[in-house]
């Protein structure tokens, strides 16, 4: 894993990316989080949109790590998503799964209608699952 990619760096420049390092009690709390709304969006008692929601911010939870870890922080959601080819090495399919529910969350956050069913739920948890074991693997930040 690159240090600082190429293509982080060009989204600082333009501005849509802050250079900022991360602390490694700010990258464990990320992950903490995020596997714990994981676990819960997997109890099939709580409402699909609730699940949805869970799911949809362990991943953010875990993307935000991967891109605290190379020292960059986003107010964007959708970027934080989008820069995981750059963060985690990951495949475009994962993070378009991802863009996928952040359209989804944002049409029931911002105009009150939820449209996701089952499928969707599984595979934002699977896309979820995958950013989780990658940002895991990352090196302790202290020795980068």
């Amino acid at each position: 894993m690159a240090e600082k990619s190429k293509e982080l760096g060009n989204l600082a420049r333009i501005g849509k990316l802050v250079a900022e390092p991360g602390a490694p009690t700010e990258i464990k709390g990320l992950v903490t989080s995020g596997s714990e709304r994981l676990k819960d969006a997997r109890n099939t008692n709580l409402a699909l949109s609730s699940r949805f929601d869970l799911a949809y911010n362990a991943a953010h939870a875990f993307s935000l790590a991967a891109l605290r870890w190379h020292g960059y922080r986003s107010d964007s959601r959708y970027l934080v998503f989008q820069a995981l080819p750059h963060t985690l090495g990951l495949p475009a399919a994962v993070w378009r799964v991802l863009a996928k529910a952040h359209e989804i969350r944002n049409i029931a956050e911002y105009e009150g209608h939820f449209d996701a069913d089952e499928t969707m739920l599984k595979n934002l948890i699977d896309a979820a699952d995958a950013v989780r074991a990658a940002v895991i693997a990352l090196p302790p930040l202290s020795k980068k």
